[in-house]
């Protein structure tokens, strides 16, 4: 047998991590794993070739907060508010939505993530109206062969019962998701998604983050409000397993005590800057006070689901802030990759090309008309590439796509996603217009 799985050879390497050199080199798996990082030109005896001559080699990039379950009904609330999103898709949409449409939207949004180089999704699915729900996302996930982290929520389908000044606990349905999903290093995995101290009572937010302890899960929870961060830590329920979604109006003393504390943050520069309701993006704040932040898609609804644009967008709105704190190419790809990877609890599998850690790879394609001739390869990735120039998708070394080439149900996912528009056109036209 061939010493390695699969090498791949002729790329230009952003291994994200410092141990390792960036620059031209071979990657060798085994067993899904990078076995070793090999100088350029070496080429060992393996199964299988990726060639990546003319590409830039990455890992894979990690998207901390998606609501997958959204994903069949994209791109036509760019003009929405906050509260015109949580009205539609949580009051009208949610009750309507159900299993089949979660395992439809859920597989095609991860799929659309795997094309676009994303090879980490935390589904942050608070559609937990039944127990089938948590099963379809779940099961869609793992067909997907995406790396799924699946953030279990809460039901929407009396949505404010759960969110406005509520003392409703978590559905008991968590404990036996949990049983489903125990290992904690497969290719699914279980997170909690919180509602936070300001969708419920306190108490309720500290019986949420007791159960994710309780059951040796990591917390992701929206937090913005100033005031929030204190109050959690004066209980005692921050620690380096709890990640703050969006975190715009947290106070910076706040944010400085929350990157003593180990907690991470997920930012989503683009939604945030155009739903209005959301509040600045806190990417320099964070920065500033130390605390390691991932970038995501949040909702498909009114935002791209690449991380391209989303690293375009921290970076563009960095920079006009007039903010001191300097933001270079090289800083956002690093939360779309090593700083994801901490938000989301898989740094020892994923967010870096180091020998020892999961083959989580993509290959950017910089030969072409877009990227090409490459001198600053970090800033070619943020500044130009996007999901067609992804060519190569690797998830414990497996391709996933190939040759620009998107594997899997992917006829399936279309089709599926189709009917559930088509089902809720009907089941809610007035979130459609029609």
């Amino acid at each position: 047998m061939p010493p390695y799985d699969l090498v791949i050879i002729g790329g230009h390497l952003i291994t994200m991590d410092p141990a390792v050199p960036d620059g031209p080199a071979t990657i060798a798996v085994r067993d899904g794993l990078i076995a070793d990082v090999l100088p350029a030109g070496e080429r060992p005896e393996a199964a299988a070739v990726v060639d990546a001559t003319g590409g830039i080699v990455l890992p894979g990039l990690v998207d901390t907060h998606r609501h997958t379950w959204q994903s069949a009904t994209r791109h036509f609330g760019l003009d929405w508010s906050l509260m015109d999103y949580a009205g539609a898709a949580f009051v009208r949409l949610g009750p309507a939505i159900g299993p089949e449409d979660v395992r439809a939207a859920t597989l095609l949004g991860a799929l659309a993530a795997l094309d676009a180089g994303i090879t980490t999704l935390v589904d942050w699915a608070h559609i937990q109206n039944t127990p089938e729900h948590a099963d379809a996302a779940v099961e869609a996930l793992q067909e997907s062969g995406i790396r799924g982290v699946f953030a279990y929520g809460w039901p929407q389908t009396d949505p404010m019962r759960w969110v406005v000044d509520s003392d409703e606990p978590l559905p008991d349905d968590v404990h036996r998701v949990r049983a489903a999903l125990p290992d904690d290093h497969g290719r699914v995995t279980m997170a909690l998604a919180a509602r936070g101290p300001e969708l419920s009572r306190l108490e309720a937010t500290r019986r949420d983050l007791e159960l994710a302890r309780a059951l040796g899960l990591r917390t992701t929870m929206h937090l913005s409000n100033a005031g929030s961060v204190t109050r959690l830590d004066e209980l005692g329920l921050l620690d380096e397993t709890v990640t703050l979604v969006h975190a715009t109006g947290c106070a910076d003393d706040e944010l400085k005590r929350a990157a003593d504390l180990g907690v991470t943050a997920s930012v989503s520069p683009l939604i945030e800057q155009t739903m209005p309701g959301l509040g600045t993006p806190a990417t320099g704040r964070l920065k500033a006070a130390g605390v390691v932040a991932g970038l995501s898609v949040d909702t498909g609804i009114a935002t791209s689901g690449d991380l391209f644009a989303q690293m375009r967008a921290a970076l563009a709105q960095h920079r006009q802030s007039g903010r001191p704190e300097p933001l270079t190419a090289r800083d956002v790809l690093a939360m779309a990759t090593s700083g994801g990877a901490a938000a989301t609890g898989t740094s020892e599998r994923a967010g870096s090309l180091t020998p020892g850690k999961r083959a989580d790879v993509i290959v950017v394609a910089a030969d072409t008309v877009g990227l090409a001739p490459v001198v600053d390869p970090a800033a070619a990735v943020v500044l130009a590439a996007h999901p067609g120039l992804v060519r190569t998708v690797l998830v414990d070394g497996e391709p996933v796509k190939r040759d620009g080439v998107l594997l899997g149900p992917v006829r399936k996912a279309l089709d599926a996603a189709r009917d559930s528009l088509d089902r809720l056109r009907h089941a809610a036209p007035e979130v459609f217009g029609s």
